[in-house]
């Protein structure tokens, strides 16, 4: 009886440690499936992409006008009637093509006289060029000059000359002459001097006149019977001979520096001034004209024949649409990362589905502050226009200032500012775990990572929740900021 109970209080036992064995494992099992759910819930609730390596292009945008290279508007500069048009929009043209002419008969009075100007002028131009004449006559007046100063010279040298002439007895006898014709004349002034006082009608006074002058021809006379003799000149002659002899100096220089202005050929001065009055002549008569200044096209036209048009009145508008730009504004943030050369995409409103090519071609060195944001025109060119893009159509500009191969990239997204530092949140075991990283360049959506311990293949979370996670270098804190 005593065996029986003891066997029965082992078998109660070892059924209790049975269940007691059983129970925990249950609850390992039980804990097992809730830390598995719970893992698994809290893994699904994270958005995440893999740290991968690959080419980032780093972009600027910007929206803006297209323009041609060149454009004029062209206007009638004179009054008159459109007599004839020779072209219509869409019409290619190249510089100093006539485009439309004004009637003749409807011209202001001076430029149908240009006409005769303009023949005068072209006539005076060629014969600068081409006749000898002008060269000819300058030599011919040259030796000219030179034999009347020859002539002078002798002239002056021989009145001024000192050489006698007669015997000593004549010219002793002209001098006594002289010297009695002095001593009269004092009488006949001494004798006039008592009756100068009368009246001219008393004999007196006659006949003292008459003896006064008779003395004065005398002793003319005797000075010119001596200096016959003595072969002096008169002062009057004298004068009048140097002043021929400087004159005909004046005109021989006069001459040489004509003919050395005309010996090598036709003066540059003179073919100048000739060129002036036909250039003259011939901006007078294109006023009744349009010419285009460069080749282009005819993108729109104003008139018609028969207009009556004046100063100021509008023609044709012409375009360079072989070179068609885009002016675009980029931010001084970015300016210094556009530069000359670099490539660009285009893509416009009105033509959809078509992406087209370009360049930066110009970077201005001075912004525009525009209510308080400082900006600077960047002009980017098409490299293939077509048809299809004209001026005026606005332009989604994107340019290409940086590309980098073989980096590291993280998603723009996910990048968030903790305490100054940028960070992403990766996804280990299960948690995450905040890693700073540096960047380097950024493109719209992604961003080369320069610096940091991310790996390639790791799960970086796209929507890490700011209430859950803390810096990796100070152990707390709330997570804020975001890229």
């Amino acid at each position: 009886m005593k065996k029986q109970n003891t066997g029965k209080k082992n078998a109660r036992l070892r059924n209790w440690i049975i269940l007691i064995l059983l129970a925990a494992v249950a609850v390992a099992i039980g804990a097992f499936f809730i830390n598995k759910r719970n893992s698994s819930s809290t893994t699904a609730q994270y958005e995440t992409v893999k740290a991968e390596k690959g080419t980032l292009t780093a972009t600027i945008g910007a929206t803006g006008t297209v323009r041609s290279n060149q454009t004029a508007i062209l206007a009638w500069q004179t009054t008159g009637t459109v007599g004839e048009i020779q072209v219509q929009p869409g019409d290619q043209v190249q510089a100093g093509d006539v485009l439309a002419t004004l009637s003749q008969t409807s011209l202001p009075q001076n430029m149908i006289l240009a006409q005769a100007d303009l023949v005068t002028a072209q006539r005076t131009l060629d014969n600068l060029k081409t006749s000898e004449t002008q060269k000819m006559q300058a030599e011919l007046n040259l030796v000219n000059a030179q034999k009347a100063l020859d002539s002078a010279k002798a002239t002056w040298d021989g009145l001024r000359s000192k050489n006698q002439g007669g015997t000593a007895g004549d010219i002793e006898n002209a001098r006594a002459q002289v010297v009695i014709a002095q001593n009269n004349l004092k009488s006949a002034e001494t004798y006039f001097g008592y009756f100068q006082y009368l009246g001219k009608d008393d004999p007196n006074y006659a006949r003292a006149y008459t003896s006064l002058y008779n003395a004065q021809q005398a002793l003319k006379t005797a000075q010119n019977n001596l200096n016959y003799f003595l072969l002096v000149p008169s002062g009057r002659d004298v004068a009048s001979a140097q002043a021929k002899f400087d004159l005909a100096t004046a005109q021989l220089a006069d001459a040489q520096r004509e003919w050395d202005r005309l010996k090598n050929g036709p003066d540059a001065g003179d073919l100048a001034s000739a060129q002036a009055r036909l250039d003259s002549a011939q901006a007078t008569l294109n006023l009744a004209r349009i010419a285009t200044p460069f080749a282009g096209t005819i993108t729109e036209g104003y008139g018609m024949v028969g207009d009556q048009v004046s100063p100021g009145t509008k023609a044709f508008r012409v375009d360079d649409l072989s070179h068609m730009q885009v002016d675009v504004q980029v931010s001084e943030v970015d300016i210094n990362s556009v530069q000359v050369g670099q490539a660009v995409t285009l893509s416009f409103d009105a033509i959809s589905g078509k992406v087209y090519e370009g360049k930066v071609v110009e970077v201005a060195q001075a912004g525009d502050s525009v209510q308080g944001a400082v900006n600077f025109t960047v002009t980017v060119e098409l490299t293939k226009p077509d048809a299809n893009v004209k001026p005026g159509m606005t332009a989604a500009v994107t340019i290409t200032v940086k590309q980098v191969h073989n980096v590291l990239l993280v998603p723009n997204r996910a990048v968030r500012l903790v305490d100054n530092q940028r960070v992403v949140y990766v996804l280990r075991n299960g948690q995450a775990q905040a890693v700073d990283i540096t960047l380097g360049a950024s493109s719209d959506t992604q961003s080369e990572v320069v610096s940091t311990n991310l790996k390639s293949g790791d799960l970086i979370i796209l929507n890490p929740p700011s209430t859950l996670f803390t810096h990796p270098s100070d152990g707390g804190g709330p997570f804020g900021g975001g890229f």
